[in-house]
């Protein structure tokens, strides 16, 4: 088994790396301060990515990504961890669930977000469906040749940049005998459409500058066209394209964790205490040594379930536990480091108190560590019968 980057890979990693440090550092702590990212800079960092040749990275060369596997884009997502969120998005990575277009939709979305023409939003999450999606109440009815819509959603990042929506809305519901189940499709809606609106969400204290939105549908109308997949089709193109978006979340937590690690490794070896470096002491060296060890366990667990992607290999459990461990190690990491800073941890003159902040989020979304554990156990337990 070869644990080791081939040159492309170490290329990879490099490129990323540079960028996120050249273009993304600097400005990190204005968008903290203020919570914003001025449309100017997104649109410089998005064009310099375009010129780097990794926007849209993550879809293949025949809709003109770069093509790159399942493993070469977890090493882009790691990069990129190290980065402000709300500065990062704009180095492109459209929703691969763009794949499943029809070929007019190809023609409308797909290649336009993958050229950087247009941004998507993801839209699943409602006020009273985030971990059970069936319980969404946002709904689609029919109306002469159209989907009539009415309902909202919640937590929605990246909806002010957002030039369309891909939007998973209620369609009818089955009786089984397990009870009601409904049905549900997914859409694609565009800004400014009539009966549809984009409001500021809530003001969260992770990821100052990526900013959550609110949805509201109020009878507005939507034509087959607009359907992504088939009609009641939206857990199949769901299985299909999205569970490996954990997997970013994964790899996104170790860059973070590596970079914070960067900074309590430093301070560990230069800051004195009793006339030798904190570093010295055990209660602070153990704590170095479990923070690289977690790190680096995260790491390749992620990467192994990228790895299985690649191999197309069933990876569903191998990625929860990536996303579930990675996502944990992260709040470790992070409040370790901030333990060795001392007061001055909490202290907006350094990043960690903003790396610890962040840091609580990754345990919630795109399925929380409760999630994570259920798909685990149900992997291991079905096939017992238990």
């Amino acid at each position: 088994m070869d644990f080791g980057l081939s040159d492309e890979q170490e290329m990879i990693v490099s490129t990323v790396r540079s960028f996120v440090e050249k273009e993304i550092y600097p400005h990190e702590a204005e968008v903290e301060r203020t919570g914003q990212v001025p449309r100017e800079l997104g649109e410089a960092i998005k064009s310099k990515v375009i010129d780097l040749g990794f926007y849209a990275c993550n879809f293949p060369e025949s809709v003109g990504g770069a093509g790159l596997s399942h493993v070469d884009f977890t090493l882009v997502e790691r990069e990129l961890g190290r980065g402000s969120m709300a500065l990062t998005h704009f180095f492109g990575r459209p929703q691969n669930i763009l794949m499943a277009c029809n070929t007019d939709q190809r023609e409308r979305y797909l290649l336009p977000a993958v050229r950087g023409e247009k941004m998507d939003a993801l839209a699943m999450t409602e006020p009273d469906a985030g971990s059970d999606v069936r319980g969404m109440k946002c709904q689609a009815a029919r109306d002469g040749g159209d989907w009539v819509v009415n309902g909202s959603k919640h937590f929605i990042s990246g909806a002010e940049h957002a030039d369309f929506f891909i939007v998973f809305i209620a369609t009818g519901v089955d009786d089984t005998p397990k009870g009601p189940k409904k049905r549900i499709t997914t859409f694609l809606v565009d800004r400014g459409t009539p009966g549809f609106e984009v409001r500021e969400g809530y003001n969260s204290v992770s990821h100052k500058g990526y900013k959550n939105y609110i949805l509201y549908f109020d009878n507005c109308r939507l034509p087959d066209a607009q359907v992504l997949g088939a009609v009641d089709g939206g857990f199949a193109v769901m299985n299909e394209w999205l569970y490996a978006t954990r997997l970013t979340v994964a790899a996104f937590s170790v860059g973070r964790a590596r970079r914070c690690f960067d900074y309590a490794l430093n301070y560990a070896a230069e800051r004195q205490q009793f006339g030798q470096p904190i570093g010295k002491f055990q209660g602070v060296g153990f704590q170095i040594a479990d923070m690289i060890t977690e790190i680096d366990a995260a790491d390749w667990l992620t990467l192994a379930a990228a790895w299985r992607l690649d191999q197309q290999l069933p990876a569903n459990r191998e990625i929860a536990s990536a996303k579930l461990y990675a996502s944990e190690a992260l709040a470790r990491v992070t409040d370790a480091t901030l333990q060795i800073y001392g007061g001055m941890g909490l202290m907006d003159d350094f990043p960690i108190e903003r790396f610890w902040r962040d840091a609580r989020v990754e345990r919630i979304w795109d399925g929380t560590s409760e999630i994570q554990r259920h798909i685990i156990s149900r992997d291991l337990l079905r096939p017992l019968g238990a």
